[in-house]
C-alpha cells in the first residue's frame, strides 16, 4: 500500500513509511506531522510509543541509526526518531556551527543509512527535518531522494501563501471546534504574519478566550492577539515541554529584543517548574489527575475538548518523563540565577539561556543516562 501522505490525509499504522524527510523554511508543518503521528500511534490499538529527538550538529548518523534499531524503552510497540538539521541561512551562528555535519554524509554514513532502509526496524518511524532555505540540490535531500520511494517519503515545506494559509487556519480552528469570520482571519494574519507556530499559539489563546462560542470574530482577535506581552508564557512553556532548545532560545531572544524584563522571563520559568513540582507531589499523594489539571490550567475547560485533551496529555506525559530530582534541580538553578541577578552585576540573558540549554540538553539524553546524571547532580 502507498505510504501515508506526510501533509494530508489520515495517518494509519499499516500505511506508514519507514522514513519521512522534510526540507524547507516552514518546519512547523513537519512538527505538525510529528504531532499527528504521535496521536495516531497513541490510539487504544497502538498502546504507546517512544519519541527521541536528535540535533544532527551534535550527533553521528551511526548513533542515530543504532537508536532506531534498538528496542523501544519498556518495550513500547512504537518508536519515533526525529533528526533535525538547521541550515546557516535560517539560524545564523547556530546553523554555521552545525553546517558541516548537517550537509555532508560520509561514505560510511550513506552505507549505514541505505542498509537501514533496506531492512528498517519494525514499528519505527525515522523523521528527518532539514530547516532553512533548502532546495532539492542540498546534499542531504539529494541522498534521501535517491532512496526507494516505498521506504522514504520526501516533502518540501514552504511558507504558506494567502489561500493556503487561510485554509490551514480554518483547519486548525476546526480541530478545536471553532470557525472564524473572514475579518477575523485577516486580522490574525496581520498580527502573526505567516508564522504558523505563532498563529497556532494565537489560535489556542482564542479558543480558550471564546470558551463555548463556536465562531471567532474580529473582536475576539483584537482582544486576545493584541496581548503582545503574553506570547512568552505560551511559546516558552510550549518549547520547554518538548525540551526544544532551538525554539526556547528563539523565544527568549525575541522576548529580550522586545524589551521583556529579565525578572518576568525568570518568573515564567520559575512558575512553570514550580507547577510541575506541585503536580508531581500531588501525584505521589494519589490526587486525581483532572483535579490537578484544573488547578494548574483553570482557563482550559473540558468543554474545549481537543485543546483540553492535548494540554492534559502534554502535562502528564512531561511529568512521567521528569523525575522529582530533575524538577528540583531546575527550581534550584532558577533560584541561583535569581539571586545572581539581584546581588551581582551580571548579564541576565546569558544566564537564563545557559539554564535553558542545559535543561534541554539533559532532556534529550536517553532516560537511563539522565537518571544517573540527575542523581550525581543532587
Amino acid at each position: 500500500m502507498a505510504a501515508t501522505d506526510a501533509l494530508a490525509g489520515e495517518i494509519r499504522e499499516d500505511r506508514l513509511a519507514a522514513g519521512y524527510v522534510f526540507y524547507g523554511e516552514e518546519d512547523y508543518l513537519a512538527e505538525e506531522f510529528i504531532r499527528r503521528l504521535k496521536r495516531a500511534l497513541t490510539s487504544p490499538d497502538a498502546q504507546g510509543f517512544n519519541l527521541e529527538r536528535f540535533d544532527l550538529a551534535g550527533m553521528r548518523w551511526p548513533d542515530i541509526i543504532d537508536t532506531a534499531r534498538t528496542a523501544p524503552f519498556f518495550f513500547s510497540p512504537w518508536r519515533i526518531v526525529v533528526v533535525r538539521a538547521v541550515e546557516e541561512n535560517r539560524e545564523g551562528k547556530e546553523g554555521r556551527e552545525g553546517k558541516e555535519s548537517s550537509r555532508k554524509l560520509s561514505s560510511l554514513d550513506e552505507k549505514i543509512i541505505r542498509e537501514y532502509f533496506r531492512s528498517p526496524a519494525a514499528r519505527t518511524v525515522l523523521v528527518v527535518v532539514i530547516t532553512g532555505r533548502v532546495k532539492k540540490t542540498h546534499p542531504l535531500v539529494k541522498f534521501f531522494d535517491s532512496l526507494p520511494r516505498a521506504a522514504v517519503v520526501l516533502r518540501e515545506v514552504k511558507p504558506l501563501k494567502k489561500v493556503d494559509l487561510y485554509a490551514w487556519m480554518m483547519r486548525r480552528l476546526a480541530s478545536l471546534g471553532k470557525s472564524a469570520t473572514p475579518d477575523a482571519l485577516s486580522r490574525l494574519e496581520e498580527v502573526a504574519g505567516s508564522d504558523l507556530r505563532r498563529i497556532d499559539h494565537e489560535i489556542e489563546k482564542i479558543a480558550a478566550y471564546t470558551a463555548d462560542r463556536k465562531t471567532v470574530d474580529i473582536e475576539d482577535v483584537l482582544q486576545v492577539c493584541d496581548w503582545t506581552k503574553g506570547f512568552i508564557e505560551w511559546d516558552l512553556t510550549d518549547a520547554l515541554k518538548k525540551a526544544d532548545q532551538r525554539q526556547s532560545l528563539l523565544t527568549l531572544n525575541r522576548a529580550f529584543q522586545e524589551g521583556e524584563r529579565p525578572e518576568h522571563v525568570l518568573r515564567v520559568l520559575a512558575n512553570f517548574f514550580r507547577d510541575l513540582l506541585l503536580a508531581k507531589l500531588w501525584l505521589r499523594e494519589g490526587r486525581d489527575r483532572k483535579e490537578i489539571f484544573a488547578f494548574l490550567k483553570p482557563q482550559i475547560r473540558e468543554s474545549f475538548v481537543k485543546l483540553y485533551a492535548d494540554e492534559f496529555r502534554a502535562l502528564f506525559s512531561l511529568l512521567e518523563r521528569l523525575s522529582l530530582g530533575e524538577i528540583n534541580w531546575a527550581v534550584r538553578e532558577l533560584e541561583k540565577i535569581d539571586l545572581s541577578i539581584k546581588t551581582m552585576d551580571v548579564s541576565e540573558q546569558p544566564l537564563i539561556e545557559r539554564f535553558v540549554i542545559e535543561y534541554c540538553r539533559r532532556q534529550q539524553r536517553p532516560r537511563e543516562r539522565r537518571a544517573a546524571i540527575w542523581k550525581k547532580k543532587d
